[in-house]
């Protein structure tokens, strides 16, 4: 964790700079998490900042342990009527260290997908520390979909990071960006430039 802190701090510090132009409706933009907006992601956020071991595990019994149901309501919670507030509160509580009982590795989850949950609707472009992308998708390849991540997506294919050296997997090929390939394992859309090989569709489907 003390190497992951750093960088999730980074990330939140960096969205909430490029918040600051975001105004009107832009708010209500459909984000590339189904069902959220990119005002409900930034809640979420805000939320899994605040959140606490003891905290998440009061949290889950309350909404029986249905996680859909858990994330509903912190976005309920946290989602202020006027975005800017959502946006202070964020920066409130962005050099947080707490969360829930998780691999570190989450955190890095967390801040790379759903930075471009918001990002990528409202056509801002970031650059994302690629060892550290890295590090949250060989996590997401090692977890199931049952508990948020992508290994049954990425089975049978053999994912080659195009801007860096990484690579894994055995199967068909799949080429793209660290980034655009936690999304897909992460199971967001991209874009048909960005992967390609004979398992891209699969991947990207």
């Amino acid at each position: 964790m003390t190497e992951i802190w750093p960088v999730v701090h980074a990330e939140r510090a960096a969205l909430i700079e490029d918040l600051q132009t975001v105004t009107g409706r832009q708010w209500s933009t459909p984000s590339l998490c189904p069902g959220w907006d990119v005002h409900d992601v930034l809640a979420h956020l805000v939320d899994d900042a605040k959140t606490t071991r003891l905290g998440f595990l009061r949290d889950l019994l309350a909404a029986g342990f249905d996680f859909d149901r858990l994330n509903a309501g912190g976005v309920a919670r946290e989602r202020a009527e006027d975005p800017a507030r959502t946006v202070e509160r964020f920066r409130e509580v962005h050099s947080r260290t707490t969360g829930a009982p998780a691999p570190p590795a989450t955190r890095l989850v967390e801040a790379f997908v759903h930075g471009e949950d918001i990002r990528r609707p409202l056509g801002i472009g970031h650059d994302y520390p690629r060892a550290h992308v890295i590090t949250a998708l060989r996590h997401q390849l090692d977890t199931s979909g049952r508990f948020g991540g992508g290994r049954e997506r990425a089975r049978g294919l053999h994912l080659v990071a195009t801007d860096t050296g990484f690579s894994t997997g055995v199967g068909e090929d799949v080429r793209g960006t660290a980034i655009a390939l936690l999304l897909a394992v992460s199971g967001r859309p991209v874009t048909a430039e960005e992967l390609t090989g004979p398992g891209a569709a699969r991947l990207s489907g």
